[in-house]
């Protein structure tokens, strides 16, 4: 018998103060715990969980803490959820991730109003058409990050869409009344764009494919922003901002694909013999002014996007160790580093091959106009057909906002979400109306320009104001004076170019009334 004293047969050997094995928490994911805790760290609900405090406690009741610690940490159980928000499309899925945020930016960031930017170079001409690019290229990437980290600026709260920022930042009355007319009006005001363009890519689109064949009753214009919109209509039945992923990517694929050939389309070409890169001049001054000015503001309408940043980011789960803002930020590097090879070259390549003879219309036009008889007309009708599809794409985006409104008001004053046939009634008429109002205001590139200045604060000025006012940083510290300056830049700047846009459009409808040959 081994003659060992007792206290040798029942000794336990003394665990090394190492660091905590890897858990499993819940959800499957594996959880590490760091040995030692800098004094530093932040404070969480569950920090008081810590080897320290474990240490007197029996194994048994140990991995019940350590287990619920990690489970707590991964469902961030004090994020308040409206239970409102189950009931409408932008927050009803919450199982988005980096690459639907990648798909819903670029889809969002670029089309067809990157067509028209070659008609602000022909009025600011190279070297300020291009330095306004680029200022405005940075500003709104920015702008973009601080609305990615304001999304959960406060513990326990996620704003899910830009106006519920805007009331934390600004009050309640205020934020609705600076942030809900200009997001709205960016959402039907796109749509109405899209409708346009769409409409009128799709008539010369059958004009290049049936050719003199069908030249029999064609289609009226409008007609064919009748038959864009009830295909945009049909396309806006799927429920949900994460249900449309899908059609995003195609969205992002189209714009990144026909940008490409338009550009490389132009300057592979003869340019016209009679090109010219000088601006293009008013009779007036004040005329010359306002040109200037509607094409800076079709400069900052080309950024768009950032009234559907929260909005997206909102349909992604969020825990305390995964915050949404790390994938949506992932995603949105991705989408705005191909947003840059797309409007960049299409300016510079559109402007060199056309001059100040570009059309009002943008690429497509000139494209048409100077160039129907020397591309193939398979490849010509190929960079139409994607513009449509584009076009399709970012119009369910573009109206889903306006859609979560409609929907919201509805189950505010029901408490009961909304049926399939009271959904698809909001999404019909939201369709209808902004055809109706394409019909009525045809004046597409001076539209960009009304429309980037009035919904230029929503991008380059809203978010630097909500950042002072929500992050505080020190009283004339360099942050506050830099964001404060530069939000109230982006202020100036949208009258400016609210005027220019509203002048030009002026003109344009003066110029249809007294001179039409009709």
């Amino acid at each position: 018998m081994d003659e060992r004293p007792e206290t040798e047969l029942i000794s336990i050997p003394a665990t090394p103060r190492v660091s905590t094995p890897e858990i499993l928490t819940p959800s499957g994911q594996r959880s590490p715990r760091p040995a030692t805790k800098p004094s530093s760290a932040a404070w969480t609900p569950t920090s008081f969980i810590s080897p320290r405090f474990l240490s007197p406690i029996g194994t048994p009741m140990k991995r019940v803490l350590v287990n619920m610690k990690g489970y707590l940490e991964e469902m961030g159980h004090l994020t308040k959820l409206n239970p409102q928000d189950a009931w409408l499309p932008i927050t009803e899925s919450r199982n988005g991730n980096a690459h639907y945020a990648a798909f819903h930016n670029l889809n969002a960031g670029v089309g067809f109003q990157a067509l028209v930017l070659p008609v602000a170079f022909a009025f600011l001409g190279w070297s300020w058409g291009i330095l306004s690019l680029t200022i405005a290229y940075c500003w709104q990437l920015y702008t973009l990050w601080i609305l990615v980290q304001l999304h959960e600026a406060v513990p326990g709260k996620r704003y899910n869409r830009y106006v519920e920022l805007a009331q934390a930042a600004f009050g309640e009355r205020l934020g609705v009344w600076l942030a809900l007319f200009p997001t709205v009006y960016l959402s039907a005001g796109t749509a109405t764009a899209l409708i346009l363009i769409g409409g009128e890519t799709m008539k010369l689109f059958f004009q290049i494919v049936c050719g003199p064949l069908c030249s029999s009753n064609p289609l009226t214009t409008v007609e064919w922003y009748l038959v864009f919109t009830c295909l945009c209509v049909v396309l806006s039945q799927l429920p949900n901002l994460n249900s449309i992923a899908g059609l995003s990517l195609i969205g992002a694929v189209t714009a990144i694909t026909y940008s490409t050939m338009v550009w490389v389309l132009s300057v592979s070409q003869p340019r016209p013999a009679t090109i010219s890169y000088e601006p293009l001049s008013m009779p007036s001054v004040s005329g010359s002014l306002f040109s200037v000015l509607n094409a800076l503001g079709i400069v900052a309408f080309a950024f768009r996007g950032h009234n559907l940043v929260l909005e997206i980011q909102s349909t992604m789960p969020s825990t305390f160790k995964h915050p949404a803002h790390v994938p949506m930020w992932r995603g949105a590097k991705v989408a705005y580093f191909f947003i840059a090879l797309c409007i960049f070259p299409i300016s510079i390549g559109g402007f060199w091959a056309y001059g100040k003879l570009m059309p009002p219309g943008g690429m497509l036009a000139a494209l048409y106009e100077f160039h129907i008889n020397d591309i193939p007309r398979g490849l010509l009708a190929t960079a139409f057909l994607l513009v449509v599809f584009n076009c399709l794409s970012s119009f369910q985006i573009y109206s889903m906002p306006a859609f979560d409104s409609f929907e919201a008001g509805y189950t505010s004053r029901t408490n009961k979400p909304c049926s399939v046939w009271v959904r698809s009634g909001f999404r019909v008429f939201f369709g209808f109306v902004s055809f109706f109002i394409g019909v009525a205001l045809p004046f597409l590139s001076s539209l960009a320009g009304l429309l980037g200045g009035l919904t230029l604060p929503v991008t380059f000025a809203y978010p630097c104001f909500m950042w002072v006012l929500i992050k505080k940083p020190a009283k004339c510290s360099f942050s506050w004076y830099f964001h404060w300056g530069l939000g109230w830049l982006g202020v100036a700047f949208s009258l400016a170019f609210s005027i220019g846009g509203i002048s030009s459009m002026v003109t344009q409808g003066l110029k249809l009334k007294f001179f039409s040959p009709n």
